[in-house]
């Protein structure tokens, strides 16, 4: 198993890097929240990967952070979620909006991440609920206290309106400086965050 690689990123296409390390080149498939943080630069980055052996390929998953890589590992222990779901999971909401859909029973907004239907939403809810503690995502996550969900709903839905996608707008939103500001608020930080 591959556990963790350290090297330059020398490609960036959609949702996957090239990583050289020591002149091998590692296709690395991410979750576009690792994939903004990652630029295609001369600095050296650190990824925590995980990798999935098919009869047919050998797929390398990378991740900017132990928790997201944790994460990953326990989504694609439930039920009908691949690899490939888990990173759409992913680049839609951090670990953190992911932990606060599940306390709060927001099948709305996992729905609205691409290939989430209804039934796999509720799975997901029910099966990550009692995992979440073990990742260290409970309730007592600031950002899942702080802000009343209603108004992050309103702030993502007014973001939508705006014609930005669901998933860009609820990782903005995962990512404002202010997370108990008003619905306005939230709306101008992830306004900044999108831009």
């Amino acid at each position: 198993m591959i556990g963790r690689l350290r090297g330059r990123v020398i490609e960036r296409t959609s949702n996957q890097i090239v990583l050289d390390v020591n002149g091998v080149g590692y296709e690395v498939d991410v979750p576009l929240t690792t994939w903004f943080d990652l630029e295609a630069s001369d600095r050296e980055v650190m990824l925590y990967t995980h990798l999935v052996v098919r009869e047919d390929a050998q797929l390398l998953y990378g991740f900017s952070t132990e928790n997201e890589r944790a994460l990953f590992r326990a989504l694609i222990r439930v039920n009908g979620v691949g690899p490939k779901m888990a990173i759409t999971i992913l680049s839609g909401v951090d670990a953190v909006a992911f932990a606060r859909c599940v306390e709060t029973d927001d099948v709305k907004t996992l729905t609205a991440l691409p290939g989430v239907g209804k039934k796999t939403a509720e799975r997901l809810i029910i099966e990550m609920r009692d995992r979440l503690p073990a990742l260290g995502l409970t309730g007592e996550t600031p950002v899942a206290v702080v802000q009343p969900a209603d108004h992050l709903a309103d702030a993502e839905s007014a973001l939508v309106g705006l014609g930005f996608r669901p998933q860009d707008a609820a990782k903005a939103l995962a990512r404002v400086e202010d997370p108990a500001a008003d619905v306005e608020s939230l709306i101008r930080q992830a306004l900044r965050n999108l831009v």
